[in-house]
């Protein structure tokens, strides 16, 4: 295709995403805008961070600054590394190549417990029960499963060091939630703004090489920095402080999920400052405005979503110029060229077979359709883009994405990251893998809805589906039925029974907090979960606390939910999670302790006979739910 612009676009990943393989973002813009005949390229400095700071080189830098603290200053992390820093800089290089996949006969002296010097994550080992071998792990891995058994101390191993960086070198520093709170749901944008401006420690100058060094590389006309969570907000605006402190001519823009959930009611001007255009919602209409516009070929008052900063006024503008959205089945396909799938890391957390494939195996990932198709739920932004408008792309497109993802990188590892994949896409989906003869694993979000049959289920399974993920929310019908979720706990019994019976994992993302979840509805909910593990329904969960957003249904009419929310300050820079009071008054942070402490047990196979009162600290009431529910409703026909 010939260029249809003069222009190169950059899109970087900016820290803290993944580690095992790249945050999408910047795979779908750059394969869309070479569809359209834009030179656009893209790099992780995500990755790119973090192999640099974990490196021998990395691994000195942070020693000289660990031993310019006081001792009384040095965390237990600290001490450590300072104590053994002669073993970890010998081995940090060949870890890191091990965790690559490029050095798998190092996994038999790391299992050997003699090989990595062991800080205080691997005091973690010791709450796994021992089968009297002296061997913690046994239970998990037996005397095979050398290899994943040596993934997991490593990775033991490298959030050691994450503990390291964050106590001597950046108070910050997490590998996911870099920074979190100086973003998340901040009404100013001063902490961020303050947090700038202070003196570079070596994570920033890292980060300031490693953006500058990708500029000499691509040398680019317009920049784009995709920001999908608040743990990366603050790196991504260092990199836009360095790009505009070295190369003023070069055009910055910021989108992705952060911006398009919390920024929509932006007006404040210093953001401009470090970027000069921000963009909301799905960016290709919005992004093929603003080459236009960078061309000369269409003035400012027809940008699509996007913010500027006036001129003559100093003031943020929006502008937003009516045309419709590219169509879904016209976005083209994702690219990974420019990303260096060889270099992420498969990292090993947790044990649980499901859990791990957040962050072990690099999964190409792919969205099957925009949008939610059930777009109901009141704890969800369904009055948002990312939700609201649905889209699908027929079976043979799909199909055609991935044989030609698969010829790209090699790898056939599908994760598809929609908020809820339809049932009769994935069913069309299956059946074209199928009559391709195209062998994929692949693994998504759904919701659990009768659709999903036994027999469906199957056809899943035989089309390389490995594992589900789906929000059961709170265990409690009552709760079900107020959240619009369209489910009953009994349904999703027998929906999440048929996934494990094809042999497909299951994950069931869970909820507490809820308005009106009282003691008791907390109690029945971890009973019914307790049984869900108990009769092979799920193998994994995670409770998270309920948060209000000022976009689902309950923060746009708290009355119907019986709750009044708290008034937000003034706010310029991010809205999105807003405080209420809950008549009931009960003490969810409490609670969470004990349902997050049940589940992990759960899905280690523990405690699944005990009474779930024994995980609550304190009185709690018995649960009302008969301790063989699900065993009845698996039983029905």
């Amino acid at each position: 295709m010939s260029p249809t612009s003069a222009m190169r676009v950059l899109s970087l990943i900016p820290p803290m995403t993944q580690l095992n393989t790249p945050y999408p973002s910047t795979a779908y813009l750059t394969g869309f805008l070479r569809s359209r005949g834009v030179d656009a390229v893209q790099e992780d400095l995500a990755l790119a961070l973090v192999l640099k700071l974990l490196s021998r080189e990395g691994l000195e830098a942070v020693q000289a600054q660990a031993l310019k603290l006081p001792e009384a200053q040095r965390t237990a992390p600290v001490k450590h590394f300072l104590d053994h820093s002669d073993t970890y800089l010998s081995t940090i290089d060949a870890t890191i190549a091990f965790l690559q996949g490029r050095d798998a006969t190092l996994g038999h002296r790391i299992c050997t417990r003699h090989y990595l010097p062991e800080g205080p994550r691997f005091g973690s080992l010791d709450a796994y029960a021992d089968d009297g071998s002296g061997d913690p792990l046994a239970w998990a891995f037996g005397a095979l499963g050398m290899a994943d058994r040596a993934k997991h101390l490593a990775t033991l191993y490298l959030n050691d060091l994450a503990d390291v960086l964050r106590d001597a070198v950046d108070g910050r520093f997490e590998f996911v939630r870099y920074a979190e709170s100086l973003a998340q749901s901040q009404p100013t944008f001063e902490p961020l703004a303050q947090a700038l401006t202070a003196p570079l420690n070596l994570v920033d100058t890292t980060l300031r090489e490693l953006t500058l060094q990708a500029l000499t590389r691509h040398q680019p006309d317009l920049v784009l920095i995709s920001v999908p969570f608040p743990g990366a907000v603050y790196a991504a605006f260092r990199m836009a402080q360095a790009i505009k402190q070295s190369h003023p001519h070069i055009r910055l823009a910021l989108g992705g999920g952060f911006v398009n959930t919390e920024l929509r009611e932006l007006t404040e001007p210093r953001v401009f400052d470090y970027f000069d255009f921000v963009t909301l919602d799905a960016g290709e209409r919005p992004l093929l405005a603003l080459l236009e516009h960078l061309e000369g070929k269409r003035s400012a008052q027809r940008l699509v979503r996007t913010f500027v900063r006036d001129a003559d006024t100093a003031q943020v503008r929006y502008l937003n110029w009516a045309e419709p959205d590219v169509p879904f089945g016209e976005v083209g396909t994702p690219t990974w060229d420019g990303l260096p799938l060889d270099r992420y890391l498969s990292l090993l957390d947790m044990l649980n077979p499901m859990n791990r494939l957040w962050s072990d195996g690099r999964w190409n990932k792919l969205t099957v359709a925009h949008g939610c198709y059930w777009k109901k739920c009141s704890f969800c932004d369904v009055s948002l883009d990312y939700i609201s408008r649905y889209e699908a792309a027929s079976a043979e497109v799909l199909v055609d994405r991935i044989e030609a993802i698969v010829r790209e990188t090699g790898q056939t590892g599908f994760h598809f990251v929609d908020e809820a994949a339809p049932p009769k896409v994935l069913k069309a989906l299956a059946q074209e893998l199928i009559r391709r003869k195209v062998a994929i694993s692949w693994w998504g979000n759904v919701r659990f809805e009768k659709s999903f049959t036994p027999e469906l289920c199957l056809l899943l399974a035989d089309s390389g589906c490995i594992a589900i993920s789906g929000g059961l929310e709170v265990a409690s019908d009552r709760l079900l039925k107020l959240m619009k979720k369209g489910v009953s706990v009994e349904q999703v019994a027998r929906v999440t029974r048929a996934f494990t019976d094809a042999g497909i994992l299951v994950h069931a993302y869970l909820m507490y907090g809820f308005p009106t979840q009282t003691v008791q509805d907390t109690v029945d909910a971890l009973e019914y979960v307790r049984q869900l593990f108990a009769e092979g329904c799920i193998q994994s969960g995670f409770f998270h606390r309920f948060a209000c957003t000022v976009h689902s249904p309950v923060g746009q009419d708290p009355q119907a939910y019986g709750v009044e929310l708290i008034p937000l300050p003034p706010v310029s820079f991010a809205k999105n999670d807003i405080g209420f009071i809950d008549p009931t008054g009960v003490n969810h942070d409490v609670l969470g302790q004990a349902l997050k402490k049940a589940i992990y047990n759960y899905m280690h196979g523990i405690g699944l006979d005990e009474d779930v009162r024994a995980w609550f600290k304190g009185k709690v009431p018995r649960p009302t739910v008969s301790r063989r529910c699900i065993e009845r409703a698996l039983a029905e026909v």
